[in-house]
């Protein structure tokens, strides 16, 4: 499967690094060259996606708030 086009502006390529197995739900951190984005899927989504550490991944972020912390 390959994706044609999508409407999402916010896309990080990247391998997935580690896989947290829940359940129901699973977190998934991909490593992307600019640092590691985390995504809670369906356990279901996991294992249909057949994802593993280092499976090549697009995470694709769409968020309408955005919150700012001050270091």
């Amino acid at each position: 499967m390959s994706i044609q086009a999508i409407n999402v502006r916010n896309q990080f390529k990247g391998k997935v690094k580690e896989i947290i197995r829940g359940d129901v739900v699973s977190e998934v951190d991909v490593e992307t060259p600019w640092g590691i984005v985390t995504s809670v899927i369906t356990t279901r989504s996991v294992d249909e996606l057949q994802l593993k550490p280092g499976s090549d991944v697009v995470a694709l972020v769409k968020s309408t708030e955005v919150s700012i912390a001050k270091l």
